[in-house]
Parts: structure tokens; C-alpha cells; sequence
């Protein structure tokens, strides 16, 4: 009983220990990254996700699932290659590589620049190993519907947007461009300055940190319920063990002490006979 339920202790506690490994696993440390653009500013929902090193500077720290995992923290999903492409179309420009949906690593480029893209524009593509560290583009869907809303909707904010539209195309595809380019940088510096703590991670970390502190409460307790009710059982066990015990002990001892009265009873009967034989 004893060895079963030190078996029964340890399943449990490895069985809470995966758990809080799988927990682990998909909690990733978010309150050390930047993101670009601003906060509540992305681009056709796409926004690049940079870790940031000891002194505060963006480094290049996500694998490939390490990408997914993080975009996954911040509420929101890995972008796509199209959702990339649509958001360079709107004006979305970075100097640095970032993991996307398909496995590889891109950087969307409007201006050529000898430091940003390799010199070249449009969304530039970087096929390498999946343990290679880079940026994240992630997408939020919510942001890219209101963003759509907003562009089809006349109103007084939208007024500079759909004098734009109304000009020719190739003209409001440059207007928009400059605009976006004199916003994002020029250089890796100024675009790593431009890109801006992420103030909204702070509450997706203390609910993912909340959900995991739970989810871990939750089983130490069944684990505890579990040993308290195996401790019951074998103290009940090993108390009807004794008391058997204690029986079966009584039992001999009451066997003995007749043995042992029913011994001097014939060695009494015996000399009786003796005495009767000499007197005779």
C-alpha cells in the first residue's frame, strides 16, 4: 500500500510538472520588445515585433516558433506573405527582417537602400534555417477590419485619404508612399528609434502569467486532495492492519494460557493418579 501510494505521489507530480512545462513553453517573456509602428498604429493590421537586449536596443531574438509563439502571446497571429505584401502596399516600410507565417524572413522595402533589404524594394525574401534569430511581423485582424472600415467610410478624418484616392492612381500610390516614408526611417537607426515600447503587452503578460499561476493552482490543489485522500486510505489500511494484528495477538495469548491451564490440569490428574496407585 505504502509503495503504491508513493507511485500515485509521483505520477501526480510529474503529471503537474509537464503541465507547467507546456505552460512554459508557450509563454514567452513580453515585456521586453518594441513594436513598429506605434502601438494601435498598424498597417493593414501588420505589425513588426523587435526584442530589445540590455541596454534597451532592438536585437534580432525570435526563431521561427518563437515567432509564432510570441505573436500568439500578444493576442494576435503571425502575418502571411500576402498580408505583408498588402501592408508594403500601404506603406509599410522597416529596415529590418522579420519571421512571417511561411517559414521565411522578409523586410518590406519601398526606397533602395545599400543597408536595408540588400539594396533592394518591394517585399525582400530571405529563405534560411528556422533556428535563425529575426524580428516578427505579426497581424491583428480587428486593427486590419477597422482600417478597412475607416478607408470606406466618408468622413471628416477621412477627408485627406479621399481627396488622395480621388487623384490618379499612380499618384496617390506616390503620395502615399512619401508619406509613409517620411515616417518610417531612412536608416536602421532611425527606424529601430521610431519603433516604440509595447505599453499593451504589459496586460496580455499578467493574464497569460494569471492563466498560468491558475492552471498550476488548480492542480497543486488536486494534487493535494489526491495524497490527502491516499494518505486516508492507507491510514485506515494500516490501522485495520494493526487492529488484526492486535486480534490475532489476544488470540494467541488467550490460545497459550489454556494450553498452558489444560497442561497443569494433567500434570495435577497425573500425580492424582500417582497417590491413588501408592495408596493402594
Amino acid at each position: 500500500m505504502t509503495s503504491f501510494l508513493i507511485n500515485m505521489i509521483w505520477l501526480c507530480i510529474s503529471f503537474v510538472l509537464s503541465i507547467t512545462s507546456v505552460i512554459s513553453d508557450q509563454y514567452i517573456e513580453t515585456s521586453h520588445i518594441k513594436v513598429f509602428p506605434a502601438v494601435n498604429q498598424s498597417i493593414a493590421g501588420v505589425f513588426q515585433v523587435s526584442d530589445l537586449n540590455d541596454l534597451n536596443q532592438p536585437q534580432y531574438g525570435f526563431n521561427a516558433s518563437e515567432a509564432r509563439r510570441l505573436c500568439s502571446s500578444l493576442g494576435v497571429n503571425i502575418a502571411s506573405k500576402a498580408q505583408v505584401q498588402e501592408a508594403l502596399t500601404r506603406g509599410l516600410e522597416t529596415c529590418r527582417f522579420g519571421w512571417i507565417d511561411e517559414h521565411l524572413a522578409v523586410v518590406p522595402r519601398i526606397k533602395a537602400l545599400s543597408n536595408c533589404g540588400k539594396n533592394r524594394t518591394g517585399l525582400v525574401k530571405w529563405r534560411t534555417s528556422v533556428t535563425q534569430k529575426f524580428d516578427v511581423f505579426c497581424f491583428n485582424e480587428s486593427d486590419a477590419a477597422t482600417q478597412l472600415r475607416d478607408a470606406t467610410t466618408d468622413s471628416p478624418l477621412n477627408s485627406s485619404d479621399y481627396s488622395q484616392q480621388t487623384q490618379s492612381p499612380s499618384k496617390a500610390a506616390t503620395s502615399t508612399r512619401t508619406t509613409q516614408s517620411t515616417t518610417s526611417s531612412s536608416t536602421p537607426n532611425d527606424t529601430d528609434n521610431e519603433a516604440v515600447p509595447a505599453r499593451f503587452v504589459s496586460s496580455v503578460q499578467s493574464f497569460t502569467g494569471a492563466k498560468a499561476i491558475l492552471i498550476t493552482s488548480i492542480f497543486a490543489l488536486l494534487l493535494t486532495a489526491i495524497i490527502i485522500l491516499a494518505y486516508i486510505k492507507l491510514s485506515r489500511a494500516l490501522g485495520s492492519n494493526i487492529k488484526q494484528q492486535q486480534e490475532y495477538i489476544q488470540t494467541e495469548e488467550w490460545t497459550c494460557e489454556t494450553n498452558i491451564k489444560e497442561t497443569k490440569q494433567a500434570a495435577q490428574e497425573d500425580e492424582t493418579i500417582e497417590v491413588v496407585d501408592d495408596a493402594s
